[in-house]
C-alpha cells in the first residue's frame, strides 16, 4: 500500500445539487500530483432566494460527514457564496469545524476576502448572477468587512440552472465594463456556478487589474490552507499569490 491519491492534500467540498461548474473548474486548475478533491452534494432548490439558501443550513453537517468518513481531510469547503452570506459565514465555518475538526474550513466568501488581501485591493467591483435581494446582502457584507464597492453589476437570474448557461462572453463583457472604471481596483465575480476561469488571465491583461471569481478564490484558498504553495499559471494573478497573515 501507498498513501493514495491524496498524499499531499485531501480537499473536501460540499457542492450545491444545482451547481454545474465548480467541480469542473477545480479539476481543470488543480493538476498537482498528490492533491485530491472529494465532494458531496447538498440538496437545494435551483431557485435562489434567501429562504432557499437558508434552508441548506441544517444539511451542511450531514454532507460534511459523508466525505471520506474516518479519513482525514486537510481542507473542507462549503461551495456557495450567497448561502455563506445568508446563513452567516461564521455559522457555516463553525458547522464545518464541528463536523470535521481535522479540516481547515473555507467558503467562497471567506476565500474571496482572503484573495482581496492577497491581491491588496480595497475598491472592489462586483458581478453576480443574483436577484436584487441577494445582491443587496452580498454588497452589504463585503462593505461590512471594510471594502468599498464602487461598481456592481448583475445578470438578475434567480434560476441556478440558467446561471450555469450564462455565456463566458457575456461574463467577460460585464467584467471588462466593471473593471475598466477608474474607481475600481479589482473585480470579484460572485457565484460558483458561473463559467469564468479560462477568461481571467486575458481580461486581467486587458484591464490591468486583478480579478477573482468565487471558484478561483476557493480553489486558491483551499490549496494555500493545505500548504500547497505551487504557483499555477494560466488562471489569473491570484494563483501567483500566497496567503497574507
Amino acid at each position: 500500500m501507498d498513501t493514495g491519491i491524496g498524499s499531499k492534500a485531501r480537499i473536501g467540498m460540499i457542492v450545491l445539487a444545482s451547481d454545474h461548474i465548480i467541480e469542473n473548474e477545480f479539476r481543470e486548475i488543480i493538476r498537482i500530483p498528490g492533491v485530491a478533491l472529494y465532494q458531496s452534494r447538498i440538496p437545494n432548490s435551483p431557485i435562489i432566494s434567501s429562504d432557499s439558501l437558508k434552508a441548506m443550513e441544517d444539511n451542511i453537517s450531514k454532507q460534511a460527514m459523508v466525505i471520506l468518513p474516518e479519513i482525514k481531510l486537510d481542507v473542507l469547503g462549503y461551495c456557495c457564496t450567497s448561502a455563506s452570506v445568508v446563513i452567516g459565514e461564521n455559522t457555516v465555518i463553525k458547522t464545518m469545524s464541528d463536523s470535521r475538526p481535522e479540516a481547515k474550513p473555507t467558503t467562497p466568501i471567506t476565500a474571496a476576502l482572503a484573495a482581496f488581501e492577497a491581491l491588496q485591493i480595497k475598491k472592489i467591483g462586483i458581478l453576480t448572477p443574483y436577484s436584487n435581494n441577494i445582491n443587496v446582502l452580498i454588497r452589504k457584507y463585503i462593505q461590512g468587512q471594510g471594502y468599498q464597492v464602487p461598481a456592481f453589476g448583475s445578470f438578475n437570474e434567480p434560476n441556478d440552472n440558467h446561471v450555469a448557461k450564462i455565456s463566458p462572453k457575456s461574463i467577460r463583457n460585464a467584467v471588462i465594463e466593471i473593471g475598466s472604471r477608474d474607481e475600481v481596483e479589482g473585480v470579484f465575480i460572485s457565484c460558483t456556478n458561473l463559467r469564468f476561469i479560462n477568461e481571467a488571465e486575458a481580461i486581467e491583461r486587458r484591464i490591468g487589474k486583478p480579478i477573482t471569481s468565487s471558484n478561483q478564490a476557493i480553489i486558491w484558498h483551499s490549496l494555500r490552507l493545505a500548504n500547497i504553495q505551487e504557483k499555477i499559471r494560466g488562471y489569473g494573478t491570484l494563483f501567483q499569490k500566497q496567503l497574507r497573515v
